[in-house]
């Protein structure tokens, strides 16, 4: 079996339609929710995030998997209402990983911005749901959301949380880690995540926090570069290729879909690399 983009959306859509119930007939939706969850995972691997150019390259370029697609109204609507099933669909994928139970966690935050001038931070519906934080790759303060994730080692996704960007790191990972977690892990973080109380948290849940030692504290003989690079790798690859940094969304519910559906892809193509023997984010195979 090659891995193409036709592989990747044939898997999805197969898992998809053998899982999720069937809903009643209706004449006006000709498209089904396995095929509009397999669309959404389309549009992003294929990395165009505007719903209308979308559309018009999968008409040409999709016409032999979907013989019906919606419109980009309807589209919209659809994605926006398939977000739980979205996320659910996360979690078969990678459930069907080795990943998922992989005794190292990878535990970091990406900028996710969504906006850069002071009027559209006024005016933007999602005011009410940013923040500003501080990005340290580009050494600038920035106004939008973080997504923090939880991922194992071969980028499979264990959890995630997307939330204001002034929101404290070790406040959400504190929610996260429960759901991350299973027993006996080592939870690899940056110096950001220091402080006793969050590592007596970690310990609670029979897991070990592992982080580079901060320069007011002593060596604690603790070398992590090289696996806290796979972490910058996993955001990179849903930066470069699944285009997170370029979302498109306007409100917090098209922002959030759209970021579960990154994660979908990512999960997704985790999950089929390791059926088909390739390397577990090696993604560049599926872009058309």
């Amino acid at each position: 079996m090659d891995a193409d983009l036709d592989t990747l959306l044939t898997a999805v859509y197969c898992t998809a339609d053998d899982l999720l119930p069937e809903r009643p007939g209706n004449a006006r939706r000709r498209v089904t929710d396995a095929e509009a969850v397999t669309l959404c995972v389309a549009q992003a691997i294929m990395g165009i995030p505007s719903d209308r150019r979308f559309l018009a390259v999968a008409d040409k370029r999709l016409r032999g998997l979907f013989p019906e697609l919606p419109k980009q109204p309807g589209f919209h609507k659809r994605r926006r209402r398939l977000k739980d099933t979205i996320e659910w669909l996360i979690g078969i994928f990678a459930a069907d990983s080795p990943g998922a139970h992989d005794d190292v966690v990878l535990l970091d935050s990406t900028p996710v911005e969504c906006g850069r001038s002071l009027e559209t931070a006024r005016r933007s519906q999602l005011a009410d749901f940013c923040g500003y934080g501080y990005c340290k790759s580009h050494a600038r303060y920035f106004w939008g959301m973080r997504l923090h994730l939880c991922a194992a080692p071969d980028g499979t996704p264990r959890a995630a949380a997307l939330v204001a960007a002034d929101r404290p790191e070790r406040e959400v990972a504190s929610k996260l880690l429960p759901v991350a977690l299973r027993g006996g892990e080592a939870v690899v973080t940056d110096k950001g995540y220091a402080g006793a109380d969050f590592e007596l948290a970690v310990e609670r849940m029979d897991a070990k926090l592992l982080r580079p030692a901060r320069k007011d504290e002593p060596d604690n003989g603790l070398h992590l570069s090289t696996i806290r690079q796979r972490i910058e790798s996993i955001f990179w690859t849903c930066k470069d290729l699944l285009t997170l940094e370029r979302h498109g969304a306007r409100t917090i519910e098209g922002l959030a879909v759209r970021i579960a559906t990154r994660l979908l892809t990512l999960a997704a193509c985790v999950a089929l690399n390791h059926r088909l023997g390739r390397p577990s984010r090696s993604l560049v195979a599926y872009v058309a």
